[in-house]
């Protein structure tokens, strides 16, 4: 490790870029990680998005964003609320040695009971990502995105989301380009703060070497395809991989291109990589 890379990361991180975009880079759980957030560009209002890396031990890391939604100030407490409730419960579960996995639903379903507990109408969606040493796995309520993919663009794991169009395209009736223009784009059927809220499981998925671990809200996937997505993110540096598709994301939201998506939101981005040992065992 050079002397400018980021130390590993031990604490709690969490990211709310109210008003101005926020990106960090650090060392977490053997590999490096980045997170970036960023407003809507059309609104003066400030982000409804939360994002968080919470390392679990060594070696383990848990990357979370939470998409608010139910108008502000409402849905930014809600989706601050449920990290930060998150947070505190695997902090718990760590004292206590509790299994990732149960420590994760564990607190997930805390996160949804300090929201419901906030009374004002509000909820928030919720992807996670954990990684434990060469696997990953995900967590899902509503219609942010985790995805893992190889160094050539191997798609190992997807989630979909919870909205008919995220649903239709699991199914087949749509493909992922028609999903970006269909007018139910924006419809969402699942929630933290809803007392029929539901978390969707993935299979553990190992982890190659240079694997990339993306989550992202969908300021980013309503406006960029899935194969421009991947060709941004699969290799490259992270923190420049994330900055370009941001920024691809961010000019769409701002100028409507004839055959192109366009729907201004906030925009999150995690990243995540484990190192290729042979390089560093070459040097």
């Amino acid at each position: 490790m050079s002397g400018d890379e980021p130390t590993e990361q031990h604490d709690l991180l969490v990211l709310d870029g109210a008003f101005t975009p926020d990106q960090v880079e650090i060392n977490v759980a053997g590999g490096a990680a980045v997170a970036s957030t960023c407003k809507d560009p059309r609104k003066e209002s400030e982000n409804e998005d939360t994002v968080a890396i919470i390392p679990y031990g060594p070696g383990a890391a848990v990357l979370v964003i939470a998409d608010g939604a139910g108008g502000l100030p409402a849905g930014k407490r809600a989706s601050l609320t449920a990290v930060t409730t998150l947070a505190a419960s695997l902090q718990a579960a760590m004292d206590k040695t509790l299994l990732l996995r149960t420590a994760i639903l564990n607190g997930i379903e805390a996160a949804n009971e300090a929201v419901l507990g906030l009374a004002n109408g509000s909820a928030t969606t919720m992807t996670v990502i954990t990684i434990e040493g060469l696997v990953a796995r995900s967590y899902q309520i509503g219609d942010s995105e985790a995805l893992v993919v190889g160094q050539r663009g191997l798609i190992k794991l997807q989630t979909t989301a919870h909205s008919p169009t995220g649903f239709a395209v699991e199914a087949g009736f749509l493909d992922q380009r028609e999903a970006l223009h269909h007018e139910e784009r924006h419809l969402v059927s699942n929630f933290l703060g809803t007392s029929d809220m539901r978390i969707d499981v993935g299979a553990g998925v190992e982890l190659q070497p240079r694997d990339t671990v993306m989550l992202a809200s969908d300021g980013l996937t309503d406006n960029v395809h899935l194969d421009e997505i991947i060709e941004h993110v699969r290799t490259g540096r992270l923190a420049e991989s994330a900055r370009s598709v941001v920024a691809l994301a961010a000019g769409r939201m701002e100028t409507r291109q004839p055959g192109q998506p366009s729907k201004p939101d906030d925009l999150s981005l995690i990243l995540f990589r484990k190192p290729d040992r042979t390089r560093i065992i070459g040097g």
